[in-house]
């Protein structure tokens, strides 16, 4: 299903972990790494097509993860004719994206690349949220700069797990001793031993 330039509708699916690392699939037999992305079908949204997607490269099911933002337009890139099958050439032009920004509520241990009878990763692994973008197929760099751009606003804060914090444990304070000065998530050093 291409439009009338010859761009066929995708998704692209930005995964976040905890810490706000980004999942990175390397794809199957190659040495190129890339973020889940696919084509929308027929009669689906993308909203649809994002979490088949999902499940076909990733393994994840909905449950597994909380959708945060979309690209607010379409974001194209032109694939190169030496990559684009002879009998495709002169009608096909690329894809137009719209990228989704998740997060994973899930464990490490839900994603199964082997989810589908046709896997597109054989490895996969959490990155930076600023990926080394040369490590991206040339022709697509410029639509992960611009989707990564667009969606980092809407990064969540990343948790930091404390050790030493608790549960139940709150600085006990007077009410006239003003607020506490860091975030009870903000790690802090062990009390010293009596």
């Amino acid at each position: 299903m291409l439009d009338r330039e010859g761009f066929r509708p995708n998704v692209g699916i930005v995964l976040l972990n905890q810490r706000n690392q980004v999942f990175w699939g390397k794809r199957i037999r190659t040495h190129s790494w890339q973020f889940p992305q696919g084509g929308i079908k027929h009669g689906e949204t993308p909203e649809q097509a994002m979490f088949r997607e999902l499940h076909e490269e990733v393994g994840l099911h909905p449950e597994h993860v909380r959708i945060i933002a979309r690209t607010r337009d379409w974001l194209r890139y032109e694939v190169p004719d030496h990559y684009i099958r002879r009998e495709a050439r002169g009608h096909y032009r690329g894809q137009k994206q719209i990228w989704f920004l998740l997060q994973l509520m899930g464990r490490d241990c839900d994603m199964n690349l082997r989810a589908s009878d046709h896997p597109e990763f054989d490895a996969w692994r959490w990155n930076e949220y600023w990926v080394p973008l040369e490590f991206v197929i040339e022709f697509k760099r410029d639509v992960y700069q611009m989707a990564l751009t667009e969606l980092a606003r809407f990064l969540p804060r990343a948790s930091h797990h404390n050790r030493y914090l608790r549960a139940g444990m709150r600085s006990h304070r007077r009410d006239d001793e003003g607020p506490d000065t860091a975030p009870i998530d903000e790690p802090s050093e062990p009390n010293p031993a009596p």
